[in-house]
């Protein structure tokens, strides 16, 4: 028998399937990085993977201003959905801008944010689904997601520092500049999403 799932329900479980989605683009991202080969693929398939992402946060918003009482505050709402957008964003801006710039290899430490990255999103994905569960939970995820983002931003300076120290290039160096900046940012916004979670967690103890 079809059972229509309570407004509150409803919210949590298309949160988890932006969380979802953006932890699956993260593990292509890895994947690119790691397997340097079919990279115009991998980044199409980034490229459905930020569509997706979108319809879900189009979801979200268009039941946000159809639901008159909802289970969390509904500027946490949006500023979930807003931060969960900006990570696929920065996945698939990276991705895109390996293609543009005509990148042949990724960096070890790419490779290493992207691992992060991935991490990130690991983490995120536990923190949402337990808003529906055991808020009390989600405060050890939130926490291990700011610890990888502080390890992607010492990740990122070490990296521009070395490309700075031994790349003659300059455009070289603009190009690699852009990329780490762009992967490290994806896990700002990762770490956006976690204040919010933590927020929710706290107003709801």
């Amino acid at each position: 028998m079809f059972r229509i799932l309570p407004k509150d329900q409803e919210f949590f479980v298309l949160f988890e399937k932006a969380g979802q989605n953006i932890h699956d683009g993260a593990a292509m991202l890895k994947d690119m990085l790691d397997n340097f080969e079919n990279v115009k693929e991998k980044q199409r398939q980034i490229e459905e993977i930020e569509h997706k992402g979108d319809t879900y946060t189009h979801d979200i918003i268009k039941k946000l201003n159809t639901t008159f009482i909802t289970p969390i505050e509904r500027e946490d709402i949006l500023a979930l959905a807003s931060s969960l957008d900006d990570v696929i964003d920065l996945i698939h801006g990276a991705a895109t801008r390996i293609i543009l710039y005509k990148v042949t290899e990724a960096t070890p430490e790419a490779k290493e944010l992207g691992f992060l990255i991935l991490k990130s999103t690991r983490e995120l994905c536990r923190a949402i689904g337990l808003l529906s569960k055991q808020m009390s939970g989600i405060h050890d995820h939130c926490i291990e997601v700011n610890s990888l983002e502080n390890e992607a931003d010492r990740v990122c300076r070490d990296a521009i520092a070395h490309l700075f120290e031994h790349e003659k290039d300059p455009i070289t160096i603009l190009k690699w500049k852009e990329i780490y900046e762009t992967l490290e940012t994806a896990t700002d916004r990762c770490e956006d999403a976690a204040n919010v979670l933590e927020s929710v967690a706290m107003k709801n103890a």
